[in-house]
Order: C-alpha cells, then structure tokens, then sequence
C-alpha cells in the first residue's frame, strides 16, 4: 500500500508568488529555458509554465497580487534540471542569490537560490 488513493497526485500544481511579472517571467524563462504563457486566473495575472507531460508531474505559475507574498520562508518549489551548477550560474547571472550551494544528495544534486522576487527555489538532477 503507498498511502495515496487511487487517481489522487499528491503535488498538481503550484504558484510561486510575484509583485513584478514581467521582472519574474523574464526571470524564470532565462533560468529555466521555457517559455510561460500569460493569463489571468480568477483575477490575478499569472505566468503559466508549460504543462506536465507525465503522469505524476506537476506544473504551475508565476502569480500576481494581494494574497500572493513572496517569502524565502515556507514551501520549497524544486525544478529538475539537467545540470543544476550551470542552472544556477545562469540564476546568479540573472540577480539571483544562492542559498545553497550545489551539494550531492543520493544519485544527483541539488541547489536553492533566491530569485528575483525573493522566493526560495530549488534545483534538483539526477545525474
């Protein structure tokens, strides 16, 4: 028995808090190397990463106003990246502050870095 029913993803989607989207989506897509489609959901601007593409993956969204506070403090978003030291340079390069420095963990490696908006995020690979 796993503990998760059936058909329940434990992690679906996620927002990461912003004050200045355009400052964040430039941000994200020189980070990352994807592109994040603009919408407005409920309201609120948001950023949209590209959808999961398979099953037990999640993705999610840059997001904009009032209830939506960016904070190194609280839960940790992890990106996984092919290559989390080069990841981060193009972070740094970027403004970004390293929290954590690349560091082994099990079969790959992981990093955090505080991004433009100050939000901690992490990097993962599994290589």
């Amino acid at each position: 028995m796993s503990g998760v029913e059936d058909g329940v993803r434990l992690v679906a989607y996620f927002e990461i808090p912003v004050t200045d989207l355009d400052r964040a989506v430039a941000f994200y897509e020189g980070l990352l190397g994807v592109r994040l489609e603009r919408a407005v959901v409920d309201g609120h601007p948001m950023a949209l990463f590209p959808p999961a593409d398979g099953v037990g993956q999640a993705t999610g969204a840059l997001a904009a106003g009032e209830s939506y506070v960016p904070s190194v403090d609280g839960t940790r978003v992890y990106f996984e990246v092919d290559d989390v030291p080069e990841v981060l340079a193009r972070g740094v390069a970027a403004g970004a502050r390293v929290l954590y420095p690349p560091a082994s963990v099990g079969d790959g490696q992981v990093a955090e870095l505080e991004d433009c908006e100050g939000n901690r995020v992490a990097l993962l690979s599994h290589a």
